[in-house]
């Protein structure tokens, strides 16, 4: 059993989608999994009268979920001519991560998200609210943390299917979690992100629990959330890298409004400036701050190398156009 997975035209957030082609035979390779079509028109990518789209394998890892020889297969989505389809975003990204790949970019994704039950946060009372925000952040006990056993299946999952998995946190909000992507060059963590992306909700369905990425689940005084994106260049991680992350925090001032159109729909909710934010339409840097747009690591400004911190990135944020835009700003001067 090999599982399609791709992202829909829905807007402004795409959505992922999947379906199961049972193969002949067991496949480890990604050039060995056949390409399929899908109606287009039912995923807001066609129109009925024309609806045919082609999947195209990209990315191959094992199925964790269904076990022994099945697979997830990340695909991009095309015309049925063979040319790339406008909502395929991973298309450009595999463009852009060519004309840089001489600077060895890596990215790692923080990815924040919500887990709902019966349309509350996962853990809050079905009247009124929770305790104030405060001991949950890493919080251990069942007066800090809910849904631990959703969140180990997740972690397990995305080990077993090999990806780079690198560790999960209870969050500030009481029902928020976190996991993490990388560090990978940049189509494979964007590919990874969203396989991981497809596991969690996957699980969620055996768990009873609904996944948002809402960048603001829960209005008022209660934390967003994000997807920081870390990303760094052979010289930034170089010994005298520190300039070059200087350089690269300046370039980024200088194209914030470009960066926030792809960094994740309903962001501005989040990035207020408080709850561990800059303002939408300001942008800081510094080290150690999390209230800034772009946090230079302790151990970064330590070693005078190392990476970047983008807080900016919100939880439903596309990773291939994250990285595209970092890319083409800070390698490419955009």
């Amino acid at each position: 059993m090999a599982e399609y997975i791709w992202l829909d035209g829905s807007k402004p957030t795409a959505q992922l989608r999947s379906k199961t082609k049972v193969l002949d035979a067991p496949v480890g390779r990604i050039e060995d999994v056949p390409e399929w079509g899908f109606d287009g028109s039912s995923t807001q990518q066609a129109e009925g009268r024309f609806s045919d789209c082609l999947l195209k394998p990209m990315h191959l890892v094992l199925d964790p979920i269904r076990g022994e020889d099945n697979i997830l297969v990340m695909c991009e989505v095309l015309n049925p001519d063979g040319t790339v389809h406008p909502s395929n975003n991973r298309a450009h990204l595999r463009e852009v991560s060519k004309e840089y790949a001489f600077q060895d970019p890596w990215f790692g994704i923080e990815q924040e998200y919500t887990l709902f039950k019966n349309d509350r946060p996962a853990g809050w009372p079905v009247d009124g609210f929770p305790a104030p925000q405060g001991d949950y952040y890493c919080g251990v006990g069942v007066d800090a943390v809910t849904a631990r056993p959703l969140v180990e299946a997740h972690m397990k999952a995305c080990l077993n299917a090999g990806l780079k998995f690198a560790g999960i946190n209870a969050e500030v909000m009481l029902g928020q979690w976190e996991f993490q992507i990388g560090p990978l060059p940049p189509l494979q963590m964007a590919d990874e992100l969203w396989l991981a992306r497809w596991l969690l909700l996957r699980l969620g369905e055996d768990f009873g629990y609904t996944i948002s990425l809402s960048p603001k689940p829960i209005k008022g005084d209660w934390n967003g959330a994000g997807a920081h994106t870390n990303f760094s260049t052979k010289q930034m991680r170089d010994p005298g890298g520190m300039q070059a992350i200087d350089e690269a925090c300046k370039v980024l001032s200088l194209n914030h409004d470009k960066h926030i159109t792809v960094y994740g729909a309903g962001n501005g909710e989040r990035l207020t400036g408080r709850h561990e934010t800059c303002a939408i339409d300001q942008f800081r840097y510094g080290v150690s701050d999390r209230g800034a747009s772009i946090r230079i690591p302790m151990a970064t400004a330590n070693s005078r190398c190392g990476y970047l911190e983008d807080r900016r990135p919100a939880a439903n944020a596309d990773p291939y156009q994250v990285c595209a835009a970092l890319l083409k700003t800070v390698c490419g001067r955009w």
